[in-house]
């Protein structure tokens, strides 16, 4: 790993004793995470395995009853709401495109630029040329230098889901966190997209949630398998895939 990004902290993200219920029910228990500055990290496990949720506390959406939730080794993110937690650094892509439709590839990205802009703001507001370079180099990033002047609506599924990553990507994030970001796609785009987040990975920590083997394959990256709301295994792909215990909870199925 890049010494350069490891100098600063420890744990980009360092979850400990996590537990959270709803009506009863352990969503999340006593789990412990701990995820490296410059890191790849793939998130497996059956539906109700605490996936969703440990986003959810990540990002502020939700509180835990109990442990410990820490950014860069000392910011206890429990503290903070999504507000906060999005400004400090930490980016979330949900499954479904939220692009908008009505503009275009450029236009989106220089919104996701913008920050508090308005829409109407940011189409009149006159971009200097350093952040013209960036949008430029984002839109070469993500493999639509082609669809510059293209409206949003006409991409396809996954092209618009890595123009939603580049609107993440260009507020740069510290840490960005991806659900499901194979769902619907064509086999092409499932491989250029692990391309494209092993390239992200280079400057940024990624922590990906997937059910698509093929494409967690790709990554070539550590895997952490969720099962009742905890660790189960972790390891390469082919480690956690030998474990009997993921091979009964999950890759059996």
């Amino acid at each position: 790993m890049n010494t350069e990004k490891t100098e600063k902290f420890q744990s980009v993200l360092y979850l400990n004793g996590v537990t959270k219920s709803f009506d009863g029910f352990k969503a999340i228990n006593n789990l412990s995470l701990d995820v490296s500055p410059g890191e790849l990290r793939a998130i497996i496990g059956p539906n109700g395995a605490g996936k969703s949720t440990m986003m959810d506390i990540i990002t502020g959406k939700t509180k835990p009853d109990k442990g410990e939730v820490r950014f860069k080794d000392n910011i206890d993110l429990t503290r903070h709401d999504e507000a906060d937690i999005a400004n400090m650094g930490i980016g979330r892509k949900f499954q479904k495109p939220t692009v908008i439709d009505s503009l275009t590839v450029w236009d989106n990205l220089d919104l996701a630029l913008a920050g508090n802009r308005g829409i109407w703001q940011t189409l009149v507001f006159k971009l200097s040329s350093n952040q013209c370079e960036r949008i430029e180099e984002i839109i070469s990033l993500i493999g639509l230098s082609e669809k510059t002047e293209a409206l949003a609506k006409n991409l396809s599924h996954g092209q618009k889901q890595w123009l939603e990553i580049g609107m993440l990507i260009i507020q740069e994030p510290e840490v960005l966190l991806v659900d499901e970001p194979a769902g619907g796609m064509t086999d092409y785009e499932t491989m250029e997209t692990a391309k494209l987040l092993k390239d992200i990975a280079k400057n940024h920590s990624v922590i990906v949630v997937e059910h698509d083997m093929d494409f967690v394959r790709a990554l070539d990256c550590t895997v952490t398998v969720l099962h009742e709301g905890s660790v189960l295994a972790e390891g390469s792909l082919e480690k956690v895939s030998a474990d009997p215990r993921v091979i009964e909870v999950y890759l059996g199925r």
